[in-house]
């Protein structure tokens, strides 16, 4: 919509792991080891996201690989200052004054200001905040209360980043019927809890090690050391006791700009003139393709999961199923069911997977009608495309005509998808 071209997404945790790289000069190589696991741990505003970095040799030089993608978890620093007005009205309600919505937004921005003072001021041990009043004595009304640093310390490390074990999940609240039309929010906004989930799949499904003795922190929220030192501390408890190998983070320079300097920094490697970390999708996608075979009276027909991107398939490459032909309906409103997996490293495009309990996780059914004449079905062959911009592109081509039809998924945004 701006205009520009030839445009690459990235995702914030490999930019920020860029950004390190480009502040470390040529001592990356020696800050690193062969066979190093690294967790980028990145927190911010409003969003909390996870990669796993891997540290190998190649013809005796470091190579890099982005192994693992978390999800994208709609949990952060405004969820914290939320937590800390909720905190503070509290205990302004117990001084027999109630807050309404619009002074609590107001506290919440500045519970925001308060915590970022306190967090970055080590010796400030509380912070004042002011509550407008409202009608006629909005200013001779006005509240001012001290946010504490116990209280900042309390409300975020024991409410977003709570000790657990690495079996943990993430608390599942029954979801209501009906919801205000927005952003999809976690309903655990416990931090660590997501973090293990991510370390504890990966490891089970992807023959990683448990715990990864390196991390990279990014994002507003990990300029606090408290909260730094209590994740370190936590990943530290998930370690065999028998093992004696400690957790270290690498210190990065910049957590504000760090990704906007490591995609500036990625944009360089991908002229050659800089270090490339081997990456691509972050997950494996399929399709659903339906089972061919007689009918069964109250039993749907059985559905295969046709593996259309890999894992780690690039973005800008093509893929073709060579000597595969499918059966295309047109005419007709029909659906398509798309998949993913974050743990199933080794399917190929054209991977057919009968059978995938708990690897493989609905991602949205779409109802489409593509061009052509009432319920014809047609012979196709199928091509893939993964786009700079993350996007997916699938097409279906007639094995008599050539005639092409598209169907266009957004791998970055899982409910967007288009077809022609």
């Amino acid at each position: 919509m701006a205009g520009l071209s030839n445009i690459t997404l990235l995702e914030e945790p490999q930019a920020a792991f860029y950004a390190w790289i480009e502040s470390s000069g040529k001592q990356w190589r020696e800050k690193l080891r062969i066979g190093d696991l690294i967790l980028v741990c990145d927190v911010g505003g409003g969003t909390s996201d996870f990669s796993l970095i891997q540290v190998s040799e190649e013809n005796g030089e470091l190579m890099l690989e982005r192994i693992a993608v978390g999800e994208h978890l709609l949990v952060g620093g405004d969820n914290m200052d939320l937590a800390l007005a909720y905190s503070v009205s509290k205990r302004i309600s117990q001084k027999g004054r109630r807050l309404d919505s619009w002074q609590i937004r107001s506290l919440w921005h500045s519970c925001r200001r308060a915590k970022e003072r306190i967090l970055s001021d080590p010796p400030c041990d509380r912070f004042p905040v002011n509550i407008l009043g409202r009608g006629t004595r909005l200013i001779g009304d006005t509240l001012k209360i001290d946010l504490l640093r116990s209280e900042v310390e309390q409300v975020i490390i024991e409410g977003f980043f709570p000790r657990c074990e690495i079996t943990a999940k993430p608390i599942a609240n029954q979801r209501v019927g009906i919801k205000e039309l927005g952003l999809s929010y976690e309903a655990d906004p416990a931090v660590s809890r997501h973090l293990a989930c991510f370390l504890d799949r990966q490891a089970k499904e992807s023959n990683l090690p448990n715990i990864p003795r390196t991390v990279l922190f990014n994002g507003g929220v990990m300029k606090a050391a408290p909260v730094r030192k209590q994740i370190l501390e936590t990943l530290s408890s998930w370690i065999d006791s028998s093992n004696s190998i400690a957790i270290r983070e690498i210190e990065t320079t910049d957590l504000d700009l760090a990704v906007a300097r490591g995609a500036v920094y990625y944009g360089l490697a991908k002229r050659g003139e800089g270090i490339r970390i081997r990456g691509g999708l972050g997950r494996s996608y399929y399709i659903g393709v339906e089972t061919s075979m007689p009918a069964v009276p109250g039993m749907p027909m059985p559905m295969k999961a046709l593996c259309v991107a890999p894992f780690g398939m690039e973005e800008g490459s093509a893929a073709d199923l060579i000597g595969r032909e499918f059966v295309l309906v047109v005419g007709e409103p029909v659906k398509f069911d798309f998949f993913g997996s974050s743990s199933r490293h080794e399917d190929t495009v054209g991977t057919v997977v009968e059978d995938w309990e708990d690897e493989i996780e609905e991602i949205t059914t779409i109802e489409a009608t593509l061009e052509g004449e009432y319920g014809t079905t047609i012979p196709v062959s199928i091509e893939i495309k993964v786009t700079e911009v993350g996007t997916l592109e699938f097409w279906c081509v007639s094995s008599r005509d050539g005639r092409r039809w598209k169907l266009e998924f957004n791998v970055r945004e899982k409910e967007s998808f288009e077809s022609s």
